[in-house]
């Protein structure tokens, strides 16, 4: 799966980014079922990339939150982020909105 669409999964949740949260998150942006191996494998690789951060919640409010771990965007992240809207522009140049002969050239 995109890392892109994780990373704006992460910045809409906010303080709120955690393993949970941020599947249902990235199933409302694409409409698609995501597995949980596939969001664990995603968020290591995203750690890994420097683009995210992740921290354990506080253990000091509700047992839960103790055992979750949230994630942030990192500066490096929201440079992929930018970098990755930029690309897209330039590829979608010129390219008029899809209509019903879409793919007829």
């Amino acid at each position: 799966m995109n890392e892109q669409i994780f990373l704006i999964a992460i910045w809409h949740l906010g303080d709120d980014a955690y393993g949970l949260r941020i599947r249902e998150k990235v199933m409302d942006l694409t409409g698609s079922e995501v597995l949980f191996g596939t969001i664990y494998n995603t968020l290591n690789y995203l750690v890994k990339k420097d683009y995210i951060e992740a921290r354990k919640g506080n253990p000091e409010q509700e047992k839960q939150d103790s055992k979750r771990v949230y994630y942030q965007i990192t500066k490096e992240g929201f440079k992929a982020l930018q970098r990755a809207r930029k690309l897209q522009k330039i590829l979608w140049q010129g390219i008029p909105e899809f209509v019903s002969d879409a793919g007829k050239k």
